[in-house]
């Protein structure tokens, strides 16, 4: 500015402050120990209930949690300091009330002991956590990868074709007693593949084609391959029987549709040809037709005089426990058959823990879910943010799909409820979804602090 003939020099005013976000690894700890103590009350409250005593495995149960716990702690402290602090507890607590809740159901099946197997997955899911944290520095990186998840995850899907069904279904692979669920890691993959390819075409998928009515028909260039592994994929899960996972792969890939393009018609196309295809395996797949009938008849074969089929079992489970439960080991939902460690591991919750149990327990996926939407949506780049919203519809869906089933909302499809139910391929599968909501967590908040990379 100038006065009487003298030019002063004004500085710029300084640039506001950015306030550093709080870390919260403090917070992170806390509440890992306040899961595993609850998971290890739970579980010397199955004891008590049973026996009348604390089981002897109390203290080795504790130890072997709080160890895996701190582990993964430690290495979201050192790798990813800025993550989202509720991730990590949250798998925690799942994974430690679904230990109590198989070795509740052991007690009754004393010829089938899954816990001390779970124990083992859990350990091989916690260290996969730990290494994705330590060595993923950067959840980008798999960016690069986009047709070789595509590819590793059709050829996971097809092997279990080469092996003999289970229970109606073509999903396992056994060797030599050992057995895996290829398809719980190549939804993972596929969760890769959708979010790398749509960043990568969101704009042509968005703003090119022919529009009809109110939605963008893109050009098959761009919407071709991935709508052909898509395709493939899903008709592979239905040749081997596998109607849960293809359902789960299916609103996974219009969710993931509708986050790149903002058309919210891809929505309505979505519940068509849901519905459609619905009608059609119904009526022409026996064993789905079977499932239908008995979800709009669940007391039918009791009324026949068959006895109870497994949802009728299931909701008289629901009913028996009511508000607060019948208390943990005091529940007859063993009665459910085969499936009560796997499909209907609900069951017992809600029977055991009552609906105030049941609804905690879906307040927690609930909140895994909403934090992993929340660290996709702070991310500046496409990728991470379809990412983080693939992974977390992953479980969402998931959990919709399981609990509408035992509960008689939905026909049953057949899944294994995350972190809850027996389960090795699923427990390993779910830790890795944690761990890359973690890294994602980690560079949104580290961005909004003004460290990270743009």
């Amino acid at each position: 500015m100038s006065k009487a003939g003298i030019t002063v020099a004004t500085a710029d005013p300084p640039a506001p402050a950015v306030r550093p976000l709080p870390r919260r690894r403090g917070i992170e700890l806390a509440l890992i120990v306040l899961a595993v103590l609850l998971s290890v009350y739970g579980y010397c409250a199955v004891g008590l209930a049973r026996h009348g005593t604390l089981p002897p495995g109390a203290a080795g149960y504790g130890a072997g949690l709080g160890v895996l716990a701190l582990l993964a702690h430690l290495a979201v402290r050192l790798r990813a300091s800025h993550a989202d602090p509720l991730l990590l507890p949250i798998g925690v607590l799942l994974n430690g009330l679904g230990l109590v809740l198989i070795y509740r159901l052991d007690l009754e099946t004393p010829g089938d002991r899954a816990a001390p197997a779970q124990l083992i997955w859990s350990t091989l899911g916690v260290t996969l956590f730990i290494l994705v944290v330590l060595l993923l520095r950067d959840h980008r990186v798999l960016q690069r990868y986009t047709y070789v998840c595509a590819v590793t995850a059709l050829v996971l899907l097809t092997l279990p074709i080469l092996f003999p069904a289970v229970n109606g279904a073509r999903i396992w692979i056994r060797l030599a007693g050992f057995s895996i669920q290829p398809g719980e890691f190549a939804k993972v993959l596929l969760a890769v593949f959708f979010a790398a390819y749509l960043a990568a075409n969101r704009n042509a998928l968005a703003y090119t084609g022919r529009r009809i009515w109110k939605l963008q028909l893109p050009t098959g260039r761009v919407l071709g391959p991935i709508v052909a592994v898509w395709l493939v994929s899903v008709g592979v899960l239905v040749l081997e029987r596998d109607l849960g996972t293809s359902l789960l792969f299916f609103g996974l890939f219009v969710v993931l549709l509708y986050v790149a393009t903002g058309r919210t018609g891809w929505i309505a196309v979505g519940l068509l040809l849901a519905a459609l295809g619905a009608v059609a395996v119904g009526r022409l797949e026996p064993h789905v037709h079977s499932r239908i009938d008995t979800w709009l008849h669940p007391f039918a074969s009791i009324e026949a005089g068959e006895g109870p089929n497994q949802i009728a079992q299931s909701l008289f489970a629901f009913a028996e426990g009511g508000m607060l439960g019948t208390g943990l080991g005091l529940g007859h939902s063993v009665l459910i058959g085969f499936a009560v460690k796997s499909d209907f591991i609900l069951a017992t919750a809600g029977e055991e823990l009552g609906l105030a149990g049941l609804s905690a327990i879906f307040l927690l996926y609930g909140l895994l879910v909403e934090r992993g939407y929340r660290a996709g949506l702070a991310l500046r780049e496409p990728f991470g943010r379809l990412l983080a919203v693939g992974l977390s519809s992953l479980v969402a869906l998931q959990v919709f799909v399981i609990a509408g089933g035992v509960t008689g909302l939905i026909p049953l499809t057949g899944m294994a409820m995350p972190f809850l139910a027996q389960g090795g391929s699923s427990v390993v599968t779910n830790w890795a979804i944690v761990a890359l909501l973690v890294r994602v967590s980690d560079l949104a908040r580290r961005q909004g602090d003004g460290q990270g990379p743009r």
